[in-house]
């Protein structure tokens, strides 16, 4: 795996993560991820996001409902119960590991 695969599979996890905590605070739509995740730097394509939610989702962390917004269908996506259970684990070793790389106490 070269140094830009690791890189781009790192950071996949950390928006996985990204994903779930604001599935978990209310629905939201790719378009709006897509938004969110980019002011916190990520720039993600439709073809690198909807694959990961339907993951997500399959993984049985996600579930979606559809609605109708301007004429247009849309998916609006919620951390299921497993999903919360799975972004806690998530934070609990993100923290973990951050402060390990960090050397914070």
């Amino acid at each position: 795996m070269s140094g830009m695969e690791l890189t781009r599979e790192f950071f996949l996890g950390f928006i996985k993560l990204h994903i779930l905590h604001h599935a978990a605070q209310e629905p939201i739509c790719g378009v709006d991820l897509v938004e969110e995740l980019g002011t916190h730097g990520y720039e993600l394509s439709p073809g690198t996001l909807y694959p990961t939610l339907h993951a997500l989702e399959r993984a049985g962390y996600l579930e979606h409902h559809e609605r109708t917004v301007h004429g247009r269908r849309r998916k609006y996506y919620v951390a299921t119960e497993a999903g919360v259970e799975a972004l806690e684990r998530g934070k609990a070793q993100a923290r973990e590991l951050t402060r390990e790389l960090l050397e914070e106490p």
